[in-house]
């Protein structure tokens, strides 16, 4: 489509924009042309909708920006047109994910005898994928709730998202690898970005508190000791050990147990009535010994008392650990959106921070160094918004201070340690 003669497009522009300064562009390389001055009305958000609808007949997007302490309006040739995607994708995706998490919550439900051999076990296993129903509906509508919290808002201000990518991971942990919405188009502006941002992390833990409690309810708690196995002849060990036949083996590295963030250590002591896992006795001061374990997971308090995770609590706390890690504050994670819709640009400022904090808490757990590599190279760029005039209204300001502070409730420094 041609553009439109330049007295249409100013015309546009003057109806809602005092211009001072016009530049006009090379429309094959950034932008058609470039208005300086002040918007005449307060209301930017909708000055934004109305200007965007009268260029959308001309395949024209305007950007609202801020350049050199004076408002600007840019006109950049196209309008996004979002693919509408294969739905099929999606439910393949989340059957598979759902067959995994059953497998994974039947490894820790069954109560049956299971053959020596893998492939025996992998096959009982699959035969029985029912047992695994609490832990696998347990994690999975939390994660559903996370996603399609992204998914309403993005519909509900007309942003092009797109259903939720659910990552099936058979032998893992947890089943799965969590799930993801592609955001087709650019945010309207800071406050879209926001209410994107948090509803997922807001509707997960919504869930997840309520499926936490619950399982902590339903689980047990025991001396913290390491698995022991006794050497049979004829079946091979778990791990290479010294032990005669009939004599009782341990290995190392086969136990784990779960980080803890603040709102967990809140809710097993809500549940149990003490803060767990408690070791058998305390060398430091009780303040002390909490600040050491709960930023590093050290020392492993075998003797102590913890709590043995129903299948149900062990989702929840899933669903907590998912929360801290989407709302880490940088790049495109849900933390990232809300840094970005608080401070704008200005965030790029806090990378070096995060990753050296990282960096630090990966002495404790290697797989932060992974984090920091990945945040490292993905991690800069931030979903800018089509209007970056357009700030947060102070509701939205306290929702996301809101939000800032859930995500140190749930930051959990050492997500898993091994013994």
């Amino acid at each position: 489509m041609p553009l439109p003669q330049p007295e249409i497009l100013t015309s546009l522009v003057s109806r809602l924009f005092r211009v001072e300064e016009v530049t006009w562009g090379d429309p094959q390389k950034t932008f058609i042309v470039r208005y300086r001055g002040a918007l005449l009305s307060d209301d930017s958000a909708a000055a934004y909708d109305q200007l965007a609808d009268a260029l959308r007949p001309y395949a024209i997007t305007p950007l609202f920006r801020t350049e050199d302490g004076r408002q600007a309006i840019v006109l950049i040739p196209g309008v996004s047109h979002p693919p509408t995607g294969r739905i099929s994708i999606n439910i393949a995706l989340f059957i598979l994910t759902l067959l995994s998490v059953l497998f994974v919550g039947a490894m820790s439900s069954y109560s049956g005898e299971l053959p020596p051999d893998a492939w025996g076990q992998v096959k009982t296993l699959l035969l029985h994928l029912w047992v695994g129903w609490p832990f696998a509906i347990s994690l999975l509508g939390i994660l559903l709730a996370h996603e399609f919290g992204h998914y309403f808002a993005g519909r509900y201000h007309k942003t092009a998202v797109s259903l939720p990518y659910f990552i099936p991971f058979p032998f893992g942990l947890l089943g799965t690898m969590g799930a993801f919405i592609n955001m087709k188009e650019r945010p309207r502006n800071k406050r879209t970005l926001l209410d994107i941002g948090i509803t997922g992390p807001l509707a997960g833990l919504a869930v997840a508190i309520p499926v936490l409690i619950l399982g902590l309810a339903l689980s047990k708690t025991d001396t913290i000791e390491n698995t022991s196995y006794t050497r049979q002849a004829g079946v091979a060990d778990v791990c290479p050990n010294h032990a005669l036949v009939g004599q009782e083996y341990t290995c190392p590295d086969d136990n784990l147990l779960e980080g803890n963030s603040i709102l967990y250590l809140g809710l097993k002591f809500l549940t149990k009535g003490r803060l767990l896992p408690a070791p058998a006795r305390y060398n430091l001061s009780p303040l002390l010994y909490w600040l050491r374990y709960f930023f590093t997971g050290q020392p492993i308090p075998l003797g102590g008392v913890d709590v043995m995770l129903h299948p149900v609590a062990w989702a929840g706390w899933a669903g907590i650990l998912v929360t801290f890690l989407n709302l880490i504050p940088a790049g495109q994670l849900d933390g990232g959106h809300v840094l970005y819709a608080l401070f704008g640009t200005r965030v790029r400022k806090a990378l070096p921070i995060i990753l050296i904090l990282l960096l630090g808490l990966g002495l404790f757990w290697s797989g932060w160094w992974l984090w920091a590599a990945i945040i490292f190279f993905l991690g800069r760029a931030h979903a800018e918004p089509l209007d970056q005039i357009t700030q947060l209204d102070p509701p939205r300001k306290w929702l996301a201070v809101l939000v800032l502070l859930i995500f140190f409730l749930v930051l959990t420094p050492v997500p898993f340690t091994v013994f």
